[in-house]
């Protein structure tokens, strides 16, 4: 409750809650930070270990949490390092203690063989291979460094997790590239998924809705003046349908005096056709009539403007000639006459 004024009083359960998280969380940190300054013994570190009262904030606790977090996380990779490292050392002096007991076993089998040099060279020399290859396996593995070392355990790790006998560096890619494909397509398989229920939902929303209009729609109550108004209706219908057969008999008795035409799907066909003929030959006419749009409506002025037209024309006509054969003339190569020889 540092966050409140000691005079406050707390009324509110959530802002209780808020209060005693708070509270556990300071005391958490409190509790790290002395354990963190736990080597110095002046008093001056000691009052350090706690944070200034004007510091115990929110955004001061959110810090020191996170960076508790962090630290707590590096101390388990330390002990997590110090354990595999242990365990190494441990397998390596096993090896060691291996190894010169194989060597003593060697020195004893020397001494009380005698008899039987080849045999006992032909093991010396199996022995002494073995010897070797232990010895060159621990000579690389103490000249690994640590980022070397981790990641032979990190490819050693993964080949056991993939179930690899021989794992190379190609292999190895190869399956992470595997598993990295399936992890794509499950992403991709989940958010179809999601769709999928978005709209699911989207659509529950909507019948549901259409449930609650129908629900309100059977409780609405119809209006007191339908009844009456449906009586009357049936009413007009009995009374017309009374009246029914007396308009079929008058209708009958026209057919047979006056007599109805009889139309044929032909007749209907001949008129179709001959509507079709007038309307291409008013489509005709139009074009006709539209050639002399602009000629006044007077017969007589009609004429005349027609005949000034034909006068332009002919004059335009004679003037395109007489160009036409200036044209031709000037074009023309003139041809040089030849004069009669004089014998």
């Amino acid at each position: 409750m540092s966050h409140l004024p000691p005079s406050q009083a707390i009324f509110s359960p959530s802002v209780a809650r808020a209060a005693a998280s708070t509270a556990k969380d300071w005391s958490y940190i409190d509790t790290w930070l002395r354990s963190i300054f736990a080597n110095s013994s002046n008093s001056s570190s000691n009052r350090a270990s706690r944070p200034p009262p004007f510091e115990r904030n929110p955004e001061t606790l959110k810090a020191l949490l996170a960076l508790a977090t962090a630290n707590e996380a590096a101390d388990e990779h330390r002990e997590q390092l110090a354990r595999v490292e242990e365990a190494a050392l441990e397998e390596v002096r096993s090896v060691e203690r291996e190894r010169e007991e194989r060597r003593r076993r060697i020195d004893a089998r020397k001494q009380k063989q005698q008899e039987g040099r080849e045999e006992a060279e032909e093991a010396e020399e199996a022995l002494d291979g073995d010897i070797l290859a232990t010895d060159l396996l621990s000579a690389l593995e103490s000249s690994l460094s640590k980022d070397g070392a981790a990641a032979l355990d990190a490819m050693a790790s993964m080949a056991v997790e993939l179930g690899v006998a021989y794992p190379t560096p190609e292999i190895l890619g190869s399956k992470f590239a595997e598993l990295q494909g399936r992890a794509f397509e499950l992403e991709d398989g989940i958010e179809r998924v999601d769709l999928l229920r978005r709209y699911l939902d989207r659509e529950s929303a909507r019948a549901e809705t259409f449930l609650a209009e129908l629900q309100h729609a059977s409780i609405f109550t119809l209006p007191p003046t339908l009844p009456k108004q449906n009586l009357s209706l049936q009413r007009l219908v009995k009374s017309t349908s009374s009246h029914l057969p007396d308009l079929t008999h008058q209708v009958h008795s026209l057919e047979k005096t006056i007599g109805l035409p009889s139309l044929t799907v032909d007749d209907v066909r001949a008129d179709e056709e001959a509507y079709l003929d007038l309307l291409s030959r008013k489509k005709d006419l139009d074009a006709q009539v539209r050639a002399f749009a602009g000629l006044p409506p007077d017969i007589d002025a009609a004429r005349a403007e027609l005949e000034a037209l034909r006068s332009e024309l002919r004059h335009a006509t004679e003037r395109r000639d007489e160009d036409f054969e200036r044209l031709v003339e000037r074009e023309s190569p003139v041809k040089s006459r030849r004069r009669p020889r004089l014998d």
